[in-house]
């Protein structure tokens, strides 16, 4: 599997990452620990979680994900094949939330107590904590990383002008830079991060492992009208893809996909794949047959023309 660097970080990642979010949530610790074996057997390494997976469920707390992925690698030994990413900031079951430098420094004990390693590959703020100086968030991250706990940083569900400012005082002040990005993006969901992260992001090298990469499942072509909402845990959010351009997109995955041979989610994910700025979107997969059907997508090029097809049939406005 080719690997490509994430931002200026020096780790290599496969061009698909596993989002951990539903561990302890919709599959359990016997599946999770089936779906993360297949994912590294299938040559992929970036595991994304959050300290927040799964404080949504109802008698959950928070760090149900990191504590299935902890027990996993403590059961299989397996720590050295993958890059191990999670989050901070979101509100805790306890309460606890933000990027205040104290709460930085306590949730990256927990999440490595959890995880059961000594450190974090990836560790991002999970959202922007605008109460909090930038300063003191990227000098909690300094901590983390002279400790040798954390070896890079990233933001998630950062603006660009927020993303660029960040950037700026790491440079400014010698401190430790956001290496990556992880935005909501997909077939979908183009606007946000189109309109100035991707050049943000190019420009400034940072890598981008971008979520909802099949938009909650709509992109797989599972839900196709209202009927279909009820399929699933997540099908309650589908319904505002169910629009003139959301069938234009299922449509034309329709075509690409038969002309594959492969699901409509590989070719949603293979669309990400080939974008300039995504190094590697991530995906959640509750079977082993469903994460290996998202797998088909590092092994597809999109030509130019069924490109286009997608670009013309998903564009805004």
């Amino acid at each position: 599997m080719t690997k490509r660097p994430l931002g200026n970080s020096g780790l290599q990642v496969a061009p698909l990452a596993l989002g951990g979010n539903v561990f302890g949530w919709t599959i359990d610790q016997k599946t999770s620990f089936a779906v993360l074996d297949a994912f590294v057997d299938f040559g992929f390494n970036l595991v994304d979680t959050a300290n927040i997976y799964s404080t949504w469920v109802p008698g959950h707390q928070g760090g149900e994900s990191e504590t299935i992925i902890g027990q996993w690698l403590a059961a299989t030994g397996r720590r050295d094949k993958i890059v191990l990413a999670t989050k901070v900031g979101m509100e805790m079951g306890d309460g606890s939330k933000g990027l205040k430098k104290a709460n930085i420094l306590k949730s990256a004990e927990d999440s490595l107590k959890r995880l059961q390693t000594d450190h974090i590959d990836l560790y991002q703020s999970h959202e922007d904590d605008e109460a909090t100086p930038l300063e003191e968030t990227l000098a909690a991250y300094d901590v983390l990383i002279k400790q040798g706990k954390v070896r890079a940083i990233g933001a998630s569900n950062y603006t660009a002008a927020r993303l660029r400012q960040a950037l700026e005082m790491s440079e400014a002040q010698d401190l430790p830079a956001y290496i990556s990005l992880q935005p909501e993006y997909n077939l979908y969901d183009r606007a946000g991060f189109e309109a100035g992260l991707e050049s943000l992001c190019l420009e400034k090298n940072v890598g981008v492992i971008g979520y909802y990469s099949l938009a909650s499942g709509f992109l797989t072509g599972k839900y196709r009208s209202e009927a279909d909402l009820g399929k699933s845990a997540r099908g309650g959010g589908i319904g505002r893809y169910l629009n003139d351009r959301g069938f234009r997109i299922l449509a034309a995955l329709d075509e690409v996909s038969a002309a594959h041979g492969v699901p409509l989610a590989a070719v949603a994910l293979a669309w990400l794949i080939q974008r300039p700025a995504v190094t590697a979107p991530i995906a959640s997969a509750t079977s082993v047959a469903q994460l290996a059907d998202l797998a088909k997508s590092a092994a597809i090029t999109l030509g130019a023309e069924e490109v286009a097809r997608l670009d013309q049939a998903s564009a805004v406005g």
